[in-house]
């Protein structure tokens, strides 16, 4: 993958296909023609133990942040999904040999005496409040279509030797609403409180609202009657928009295209509607430039619509190929760029008067395929998000490619480590 700035390219992949962190004495000419092969999946690694720490998506709490990958390459096409897999990182970024698959078959909770057929993740956050973060997983659990369908959610809770088995979430009854599956978990610390708490679709209009800190039997502290709501399908990461000590959460009306709105937090919780979004395919909140509080850019069809200093927002509009969404700060100066993916994949620099073209990074596959964004967070503890992209090649080959954030630039000419989830394949 290269990054192209103002229309030149600069840079060319460390390799294409390669399975092992590019590193010192990493051939890029000779490992762009080598053929993947499992076999050059870098050798297995122990999980770094750790003693608990407050760095996001750091199961193993050892202070170094780690990476969730869902829907894994196959040996062969059209044989079941092997789980979901776990990179580790170091004090020197993602660790492709310290990796742990986790299958429902070794690590999922059976329903009625049933495993489940399917892992996918969904959240992550430290709901036990111990120093390691949790996993949110759905699940496939059996259901006869009579009723209320059984609870598809689990979780894995970390450790200093990494995720754990999963237990069941417990949703209350008292919590539920209708017979929809309670699912689409949303993290955050609705509540002040300094516990992490969770929010489930529910039906009709209505939220699930689980206060944490949760049981390691998956219990949460509480849980009141569902939560009337201008939407009902959480979306994407809680944050504190309007700066009053209570996560936000955006909620959309139906799930896919539609409007949302910002639920504001408080102390009963997100019970207060804060404004409303226009329809859109994806949404990311940062601070992209303008105001004090945070602001919300939502991707459509040909523009991303801006709605800046929540939660009573002034309009923009940014020119924009791609719908899919995600924000971080890459040059650590404090300001959120926004990462614009679809036919293109494109960095719009913040800055105190908005988001612009001017500085945009466009960063273009070395092959054919889909990529897409995994996330952007710091992985090398520099102070400066990275960002992590896969690119598909049908069921059996991908790319993943880190690129480290960059003062100048936004993001490395080169990843910082290139991998494939094939190595998942040798356990």
């Amino acid at each position: 993958m290269r990054v192209r700035r103002g229309g030149i390219c600069t840079a060319a992949l460390c390799s294409t296909l390669l399975l092992a962190a590019c590193g010192p004495g990493t051939d890029a000419k000779a490992a762009h023609h080598t053929p993947v092969r499992i076999a050059d999946a870098p050798a297995r690694l122990p999980i770094p133990r750790g003693k608990g720490s407050s760095t996001a998506e750091d199961f193993n709490g050892d202070g170094h942040r780690d990476l969730v990958l869902d829907a894994l390459v196959k040996a062969q096409r059209h044989t079941d999904d092997a789980g979901i897999g776990v990179v580790y990182g170091s004090a020197h970024g993602l660790t492709p040999g310290a990796r742990q698959l986790l299958s429902p078959a070794k690590y999922a909770a059976r329903t009625k005496g049933q495993l489940p057929a399917v892992f996918d993740a969904e959240a992550s956050c430290d709901l036990d409040g111990d120093g390691f973060t949790d996993l949110i997983v759905s699940t496939d659990p059996p259901y006869d279509g009579q009723g209320r369908p059984p609870v598809p959610l689990q979780i894995l809770f970390g450790s200093p030797a990494g995720l754990t088995h999963a237990v069941t979430l417990t949703v209350p009854a008292a919590a539920r609403f209708g017979n929809d599956w309670p699912d689409q978990p949303v993290c955050g610390d609705f509540d002040g409180d300094g516990g992490e708490d969770l929010v489930l679709h529910a039906s009709g209009g209505r939220l699930s609202y689980l206060r944490g800190p949760f049981s390691r039997k998956g219990r949460p502290r509480a849980a009141g009657a569902p939560i009337p709501s201008t939407g009902e399908f959480p979306a994407g990461s809680a944050a504190d928009v309007n700066r009053d000590g209570y996560d936000d959460l955006v909620v959309r009306t139906t799930q896919g295209t539609s409007k949302a709105s910002v639920v504001l937090g408080g102390p009963t919780g997100p019970t207060r509607t804060g404004v409303v979004l226009p329809e859109g395919i994806d949404i990311a909140l940062g601070r992209f430039g303008k105001g004090r509080t945070l602001d919300a850019a939502v991707g459509a069809m040909g523009e991303t619509s801006l709605r800046y200093d929540l939660p009573t927002p002034t309009r923009a509009t940014l020119p924009s190929p791609g719908s899919m969404l995600d924000a971080a700060d890459f040059d650590g100066d404090g300001l959120s760029e926004l990462v614009s993916s679809g036919s293109q994949l494109r960095v719009f620099r913040g800055r105190t008067t908005g988001l612009s073209k001017a500085g945009m990074v466009t960063v273009e596959p070395p092959a054919r395929g889909t990529t897409r964004v995994l996330t952007a967070g710091d992985f090398d503890g520099d102070g400066r998000a990275d960002l992590a992209v896969r690119t598909y090649r049908g069921e059996t080959k991908d790319t993943v490619a880190v690129y480290a954030g960059a003062k100048k630039g936004l993001v490395a000419d080169e990843p910082a480590v290139t991998f494939s989830t094939s190595e998942f394949l040798v356990g």
